[in-house]
């Protein structure tokens, strides 16, 4: 990896942020984007702006080829068999919620068992409570262990011969923690179960390969992995996309509408209802082949570089609280983390005044907030753009705040 040419394909990075050169470590949250991708996006609206799927006109044939170009280039990036088990959304939390409301909801019964974990994003947990509810399923919840990671002997014990559904982070959006899920996904086959992975912070980070795995889904979002906001992936084995009904309606999905019935295309396209993001997935398509140029272990490799250097400083302040793995492995370049006494919010505003770009709140992880025993949490999360300068500046910001706050009566020029 060539680190400073990297940081010069973002362009935000060279922006300031309170009179300081941003630090962006915010990229579980969403990542930056490098210029190519920019680029992408202003071609297609430039030069080849048409409708996919509907017109012989030069240009709607050549956005129909980059369009379903990138379906090819998401189905090699994930291992999957064929192209036609990528079907394009708006995001994995649209994904997970087709797949629940297209899939399971009307496949369980009163009596059947879902079975997720508490540290799972609130995507996948609000459309399985809400189908548990409309359906009479019970919803179970799997326990972490210390460093994070879902708990395989706990596991072992909330998959029964009433699961039907286990969905499971490949990747913790808190701690950072990389999730057993190919062992998750034997122990639900084992019981006739289906085994969905949400790979939102997996996908950007290292290789995932659903052949091997051997997931009936699995879901990820563009914009965290340098694609734009709006465009997301459901993967699904091709009989269970069979099976699976659309549940959004309109142009495109159909086949032939009479005034009382409609029939669908075939899959993919009988879940991508209207016109979709094509320049969102066009776009997807040059961030993956931008990613596959440094290789994804590459990029993992790195990211435990940076974290393990973060960590070590992080250990040596006074007062801080680490939350996960005290391994740097178990952590996917993420580190969540408080001060004692000083709110996160207070926190991660004194790390902006600095130019240092956080995020701070629940991180949409309520119940493991809950078995933290906290309200919230300072979440630092790096990419490949980042680089060990970004962690010294980091720990030198981390310091002035805690000075600070344990100071308050004087004014730290540092800080404001």
């Amino acid at each position: 990896m060539d680190k400073s040419s990297i940081r010069e394909d973002f362009p935000i990075l060279s922006r300031r942020i309170n009179d300081a050169p941003m630090i962006y470590l915010d990229s579980a949250a969403t990542s930056q984007k490098p210029q190519v991708v920019i680029d992408k996006i202003t071609d297609y609206y430039t030069n080849t702006n048409a409708n996919v799927h509907r017109g012989v006109s030069s240009i709607s044939v050549q956005a129909t080829d980059e369009y379903e170009q990138a379906r090819g280039k998401v189905a090699e990036f994930i291992n999957a068999e064929s192209d036609r088990q990528i079907v394009f959304t708006r995001s994995t939390t649209e994904s997970l919620n087709w797949i629940a409301n297209g899939y399971a909801k009307d496949r369980l019964m009163p009596g059947d068992e879902i079975v997720i974990s508490v540290a799972e994003h609130h995507s996948n947990i609000i459309p399985w409570q809400q189908v548990a509810a409309s359906s009479g399923a019970k919803l179970k919840y799997v326990q972490v262990n210390d460093n994070g990671q879902i708990d395989l002997h706990d596991t072992k014990r909330q998959i029964t011969d009433k699961t039907k559904i286990v969905s499971m982070a490949m990747a913790s959006n808190v701690m950072g923690a990389t999730n057993p899920v190919k062992e998750v996904t034997k122990m639900a086959h084992a019981v006739g179960a289906k085994m969905i992975v949400d790979a939102a912070q997996a996908a950007p980070h290292m290789p995932v390969d659903v052949t091997d795995i051997d997931c009936d889904f699995l879901a990820f979002s563009g914009h965290k992995m340098l694609a734009p906001t709006g465009i997301g992936v459901l993967y699904g084995k091709m009989d269970v996309l069979e099976d699976m009904d659309p549940v959004q309606f309109g142009g495109e999905m159909i086949d032939i509408v009479s005034r009382q019935s409609a029939t669908f295309q075939p899959v993919p396209h009988k879940f991508e209802a209207g016109t979709p993001n094509i320049a969102g997935a066009i776009a997807l398509g040059t961030a993956i082949d931008y990613l596959n140029s440094i290789g994804m272990d590459n990029i993992h490799e790195y990211e435990e570089q940076l974290t393990q250097s973060c960590m070590q400083e992080m250990q040596k302040i006074d007062g801080i609280t680490i939350y996960g793995s005290e391994n740097f492995k178990h952590h996917n370049g993420i580190i969540t983390f408080n001060i004692k006494g000083i709110h996160p919010h207070d926190v991660a505003t004194g790390l902006d005044l600095q130019g240092i770009e956080v995020r701070a709140g629940h991180h949409c992880a309520q119940p493991l907030m809950d078995y933290l025993e906290v309200e919230s949490t300072v979440r630092v999360s790096f990419y490949f753009y980042n680089n060990q300068d970004d962690v010294k500046r980091f720990i030198e910001a981390l310091i002035n705040v805690k000075e600070f706050f344990a100071n308050g009566n004087r004014q730290d020029e540092s800080i404001i």
